[in-house]
């Protein structure tokens, strides 16, 4: 049975992190619930060549009609839409990954703070004991920062700072964001073959590696 994902991206640079991941989940045939704050939007129409729009039916059918998704996969939420299945334990998702994760977002899901549908949904994710996954993109991080890490890694979450490794000598950018994407449909305990693991080479899955509706950010 497919997965059901909450998917959630924050203002902080790296978007096209949550925009990759966001084209995979689709692929995998995930059903998904995105959530979009108003600085991502920014962030998004900044960082690349996108051009968001900016109410949720809207960017609902852009993602659909941009990723191919199949009809009722994707569905958008406003952030004050209190009535979305997210806001509730009782119909919580499989996961949720914040990403990008902005430093006060990290600080208000700390908290507990649920001030919006973005905050709530992953306070509702913890408090069901289902997966979250934080993609953190910020540097250097200040003691506040590391703190409420360590805070929410005891809490059962998991923190992922957009930290993207080069062994596998990556030729764009768009390799460098794939890495990223490909641990966290790991920690999701997706299969995926979004990347070459260690010891295995592009070149093994190049008949199955899917399209990147980002390339044009090289």
């Amino acid at each position: 049975m497919p997965k059901t994902i909450t998917l959630i991206m924050t203002g902080a640079s790296g978007a096209q992190y949550g925009l990759r991941l966001l084209e995979q989940l689709l692929a995998l045939e995930c059903k998904v619930y995105l959530l979009l704050s108003r600085p991502a939007i920014l962030v998004i129409n900044t960082e690349t060549e996108f051009k968001i729009p900016g109410r949720a039916t809207e960017i609902g059918q852009y993602f659909s009609s941009l990723f191919a998704a199949k009809p009722g996969q994707l569905t958008v939420f406003e952030r004050e839409q209190w009535m979305a299945p997210i806001a509730s334990g009782s119909a919580v998702a499989d996961a949720t990954v914040v990403c990008p994760c902005t430093t006060g977002t990290l600080s208000a899901i700390a908290c507990g703070s649920s001030r919006n549908l973005i905050e709530r949904a992953a306070d509702v994710a913890l408090k069901e004991r289902k997966k979250l996954i934080l993609v953190v993109r910020e540097t250097p991080f200040s003691e506040i920062h590391l703190e409420n890490m360590l805070k929410l890694t005891r809490m059962g979450a998991v923190i992922m700072p957009a930290n993207p490794g080069f062994y596998f000598r990556p030729q764009s950018i768009n390799d460098l964001v794939d890495f990223m994407v490909a641990r966290v449909l790991d920690h999701l305990d997706l299969q995926h073959q979004v990347q070459p693991r260690w010891g295995e080479s592009k070149q093994e899955l190049a008949d199955t590696f899917p399209a990147n509706h980002l390339s044009g950010n090289d």
